[in-house]
């Protein structure tokens, strides 16, 4: 009868140690495997941190390169364009100067050959002064004025007009005094005669009026 006895003594002893079962261990080796987890994902995320900083810090750095660059082509596309205006402004004032010289060596170039035509107009004044008034003398005399006025018209059309002098105070510019006089018709200082017309062309003087003041 004792084997019946110790099968049941075997029955109510407790297990060995050693061959107790592990209670809770799924659980732990979660909670371990998930710390390990953060361990090992930590560095990878300090990492991402850490190059995003370099990206937006080498982003404000290309921003300030090209506000420096924009600065820079500004600053240069002012100077050309303050070039510019100065070069088309120099040339604007060459070009004015060039064409008042043309026209002053136009006006110098008329006026000598145009003051040429002053002493045929004044032989011509003259051989009418005393015209005939009757026979052959005087359908000359007429042919003679007919050339008079065609030579006036030439000379209007280059801008030549007579120098008012008689009766007009002395002016040395348009004015050449041969003496001086006393005059009861004219205020001292003022032309009394007209000895020999002047002209001028514009603000040019040909040829300076010979006058008697008076005094």
């Amino acid at each position: 009868m004792k084997p019946s006895h110790q099968s049941s003594d075997d029955e109510q002893r407790p297990p060995e140690d050693g061959l107790q079962p592990a209670l809770g261990e799924p659980e732990e080796m979660e909670a371990t495997a998930a710390s390990q987890a953060e361990v090992e994902g930590a560095p990878s995320q300090a990492g991402q941190a850490v190059e995003s900083e370099q990206g937006s810090e080498d982003l404000d750095l290309k921003e300030g390169e090209l506000q420096a660059e924009v600065k820079r082509l500004s600053a240069m596309a002012e100077e050309y364009l303050d070039g510019w205006q100065r070069a088309r402004a120099d040339f604007s004032n060459y070009k004015k100067r060039i064409e008042r010289e043309q026209q002053d060596t136009y006006r110098r170039a008329a006026g000598d050959i145009l003051t040429r035509y002053l002493t045929i107009v004044d032989d011509l004044e003259r051989a009418l002064k005393d015209r005939p008034t009757d026979g052959d003398g005087a359908q000359w005399a007429e042919g003679i004025e007919l050339i008079y006025r065609k030579l006036h018209t030439f000379l209007e059309a280059e801008g030549v007009e007579p120098i008012e002098a008689l009766g007009q105070p002395f002016d040395p510019n348009l004015h050449e005094a041969i003496s001086h006089e006393e005059s009861d018709e004219f205020e001292a200082g003022h032309v009394t005669e007209v000895l020999q017309q002047g002209y001028k062309m514009g603000e040019t003087v040909l040829r300076p009026a010979l006058v008697r003041v008076a005094r």
